[in-house]
């Protein structure tokens, strides 16, 4: 099989992993617990959450003036975590395909296997 015919099997393969992921992070975030998750729960439980900084490093990032926590800034508390979650796959699937066609461009070309005859 040549990689021009896999090419749009390919195609639909990541379409429906991205149309999946998209529907689990729009319509499935919403119902995340709202209980304190990993990290935070350690710091809680062994009692230093209290010496966190002031003004945690992230505040700097400039994506903090967009997302809070796990929600989007400036929209109805309804939508704030379906649209961050929507937001971060979409943003997450373009650096994975950006990094894997960097990748494949930097690679060398395959040689053409055809059985001896």
């Amino acid at each position: 099989m040549s990689s021009n015919s896999s090419q749009p099997r390919n195609r639909v393969i990541v379409l429906t992993g991205l149309g999946i992921a998209l529907v689990i992070a729009t319509f499935l975030s919403p119902f995340a617990s709202k209980n304190p998750d990993g990290l935070d729960r350690v710091s809680e439980d062994l009692k230093f959450d209290k010496q966190a900084l002031e003004e945690p490093p992230a505040q700097k990032l400039p994506f903090y003036q967009v997302f809070e926590e796990y929600a989007l800034r400036g929209v109805p508390e309804s939508m704030a975590t379906p649209l961050a979650g929507l937001i971060g796959t979409l943003a997450t699937f373009g650096l994975a395909w950006g990094v894997g066609k960097l990748a494949v461009r930097n690679s060398p070309a395959p040689k053409d296997e055809s059985p001896l005859e």
